[in-house]
């Protein structure tokens, strides 16, 4: 499952993003890990959870749509045990355009699917701006 959190900057993204994952300690039965593109929130989040700085990775800093999946693909594969991935700060992270947004969030439903594993994404973009079927992930 894929859950966006849209909304312009200054909106409450990431107080909302870090309260759910915060309080999904108790109903994930998995490792719950929050991405984000510096270490600005990494005390702010409960210590169970496991804190990723993209930044301090290559493939993960501006990176591509398809390179963005192959990191969490990567993550996934050496860690069969996440349940939860948190993305803060995305589009910070992927560079890239509105069109390929729905084909993003189509593979990265897939690869939800395929490997149990739901995400929630802080994407700042107003929700009137998503296509229908971006906006059907939105809470």
């Amino acid at each position: 499952m894929i859950q966006i959190i849209p909304g312009n900057k200054g909106s409450g993204k990431t107080k909302r993003l870090i309260d759910i994952t915060n309080d999904a300690l108790k109903v994930e039965h998995g490792i719950i890990v929050f991405i984000d593109d510096d270490k600005r929130y990494m005390y702010d989040l409960r210590h169970e959870i496991r804190f990723v700085d993209a930044g301090e990775y290559p493939a993960a800093r501006k990176c591509s749509p398809e390179a963005f999946l192959a990191f969490v693909s990567g993550m996934l594969s050496v860690n069969y045990d996440i349940s939860l991935i948190s993305i803060d700060a995305f589009l910070k992270i992927v560079k890239i355009e509105k069109e390929q947004l729905p084909d993003f969030f189509r593979a990265l439903d897939q690869l939800s699917r395929e490997h149990h594993c739901n995400f929630l994404i802080s994407l700042s973009m107003p929700v009137d701006d998503l296509q229908e079927d971006v906006r059907a992930y939105c809470i």
